[in-house]
């Protein structure tokens, strides 16, 4: 069996083959693969774009191809990565990644070894690379064919910021020959049909260092264009049909920087046959010496899109436990910290699950141990004692305004049932939460007079946020392992409010699932009571209060890893600031803490009702 190529050195530089449309002809593809990587590699990667899969419904010679990769009885030479995922075999031969693929994989499903589906649209690192693609094919929607969310989402990720150095699409963009030589083209580049309106429009905006397509059936290597608006040009790069009768090219080799470590100067540098964009018309064609983007920190941070099985903590730590966040909740080390800080974790801890049970597995004490050693309820309940496990819990609560643990100096407001502070590394300036003074793992599940003072809470940072010319935003994550509620309020500007319902739907649809509309009418106050009665205590779930009053609602699945910081990422993505999704990048000094906290309570107090 072929071994994979290895991840290439610092020292050396990253080498990609490009492939044009496959229709199924894996066999003489790889076969054409490992005879260029035997003789000029080796090779790190391939990118294939256009059609994957054969034309033919059936079990044909190209599906069989597909068949023999999928099913081991062939390997795949280097890690490839392909976006056709259409053709009338594509569905069935896909299913099975489809249904073990969870939530959103940027980097590709993995269908076999070293074989890589790119699906809907994504933007992901590879050996330093920022990749953006777009999968599938304009079509009627449905199987192989790109949807509007897919294009909405990398319209959003054009306004991240660093470069893209590649940005790879099935079909070509419309205009792309225009200010172009085209004296010595084939003919079916200058071939009206087969070009693609939305891709010209994405790739204006995204502008990727290179762009590959497919689906032309004919080699085409643009001369290369400048961008409006940016430092940095573009290759178009267009790959025949593997194994056509026209001998034209179908593989072709390249070896990018990445632009996050490039100087500006290399970033500004221009080969003399540089034209202006064709996507641009010529009285905006004015050539920009603007500095680059910035490089994005980290190019994977999408604000829609999460890896649930990513770790948080524990190079040096292994997978070891922190004993003092599963205890409280927090951990003086931070980030700094060699050890795992896991929520689910806590949770169990919290439910009377042994530390060590949880940390390693097992518990040296055995029969003698007073904790449970079982994750499921019944096991955890088993040997509670309630009022001094609830003691013990809340005396190690965040947000009980007993424990020794609480930061008081963050508290802007103590009402009744409610108070109001300001959350550790806020997303925006005046973030706030609105936090039970009981411990209580809802606000849901607050009686009825406290859910009166929190409709006072909402009305009163309502014409805060107006003042200010923007608007709130609710949301709440109620997990089973949920400790102490915290409803986040997060104000977004006037501007972006009629944004906010459209990002949480995509954001849901990135994840596989869909949100249902609790009030259609838009009354806020109605979707809360309905909300409230229909939570059960038992499920996990997640809403989102609109600013026009209409609540989304997920109930999470018990098997489901919902990202706990979803709400705060999607909102960092609506507001352009990914950097910002998680808080702990986000932490300010306690002096700043508490400036902002007397500023908040300058401006918030005409209308705090607890006054």
């Amino acid at each position: 069996m072929a071994a994979a190529a290895s991840a290439p050195s610092p020292a050396t530089p990253l080498r990609i083959l490009l492939a044009g449309d496959a229709n199924g002809r894996l066999n003489q593809l790889f076969k054409r693969v490992a005879s260029v990587n035997q003789s000029t590699g080796p090779f790190h990667v391939l990118l294939c774009v256009g059609q994957f899969f054969s034309s033919d419904a059936g079990d044909g010679e190209g599906n069989g191809d597909v068949a023999d990769y999928l099913e081991g009885r062939a390997a795949v030479p280097i890690p490839t990565y392909f976006t056709g995922d259409y053709g009338p075999a594509a569905p069935r031969l896909l299913a099975k990644a489809a249904a073990g693929a969870r939530g959103f994989s940027p980097g590709g499903i993995q269908i076999c070894n070293n074989l890589f589906w790119l699906r809907g649209s994504a933007r992901f690192t590879l050996h330093g690379l920022s990749v953006v693609y777009l999968s599938g094919k304009k079509g009627p929607g449905g199987p192989g064919c790109y949807s509007q969310d897919d294009v909405d989402a990398l319209q959003a990720l054009a306004e991240e910021p660093g470069i893209v150095d590649l940005f790879l699409t099935n079909e070509w963009p419309a205009g792309v020959t225009n200010g172009a030589d085209t004296s010595n083209v084939p003919s079916q580049i200058l071939d009206p049909h087969g070009y693609d309106l939305v891709v010209a429009e994405l790739v204006a905006e995204i502008k990727p260092r290179y762009h590959i397509a497919g689906s032309k059936g004919v080699f085409y290597a643009r001369e290369p264009y400048i961008n409006d608006s940016a430092a940095h040009f573009t290759r178009f790069i267009g790959l025949a049909n593997v194994g056509n009768k026209e001998k034209q090219k179908f593989i072709h080799a390249i070896s990018p920087t990445p632009a996050s470590i490039m100087s500006s100067a290399e970033i500004h540098a221009r080969p003399p046959n540089t034209t202006l964009s064709p996507y641009i018309s010529p009285e905006k064609s004015v050539p920009v010496e603007e500095a680059p983007k910035r490089p994005a920190e980290d190019a994977d941070l999408q604000y829609w899109r999460y890896d649930v099985k990513k770790q948080r903590h524990g190079e040096a730590g292994g997978n070891r436990l922190c004993f003092k966040f599963t205890a409280s909740g927090s951990c003086p080390r931070g980030n700094e910290c060699r050890y795992r800080h896991d929520e689910e974790a806590r949770g169990h801890y919290n439910r009377n699950v042994c530390f060590d049970f949880l940390n390693k597995g097992k518990c040296e004490k055995g029969p003698e141990c007073k904790y449970a050693h079982s994750l499921s309820d019944e096991g955890a309940v088993r040997d509670i004692k309630p009022h001094s496990e609830r003691r013990r819990v809340e005396s190690s609560c965040w947000f009980c305004l007993s424990s020794p643990d609480v930061e008081s100096h963050l508290v802007i407001s103590i009402g009744d049932g409610y108070y109001c502070a300001l959350p550790k590394g806020p997303l925006v300036p005046n973030h706030v939460l609105v936090i039970p003074v009981e411990h209580c793992s809802s606000t849901l599940a607050m009686p009825v007079e406290a859910e009166a003072e929190l409709g006072r809470y909402k009305d009163a940072l309502g014409k805060y946020f107006g003042k200010q010319g923007k608007t709130a935003v609710y949301f709440e994550w109620v997990s089973q392992h949920s400790h102490h509620a915290n409803l986040q309020v997060v104000p977004v500007p006037l501007s972006k409010a009629a944004s906010v319902k459209k990002i949480f739907h995509l954001a849901a649809q990135r994840l596989g699932f869909e949100f249902s509309v609790v009030n259609p009418d838009g009354d806020a106050k109605h979707g809360r009571e309905l909300l409230r009665s229909q939570y059960d205590r038992k499920s996990s779930l997640f809403y989102v209060e609109l600013p026009e009053g209409s609540v989304l609602l997920h109930l999470v699945d018990s098997n489901e890893k919902f990202p706990a910081q979803f709400g705060r990422e999607v909102l960092a993505g609506l507001l352009s600031m990914a950097d910002r999704a998680d808080w702990r990048n986000c932490k300010i000094s306690k002096e700043e803490e508490i400036q902002m906290v007397d500023d908040f309570k300058q401006g918030f107090h005409e209308f705090d009702p607890a006054e």
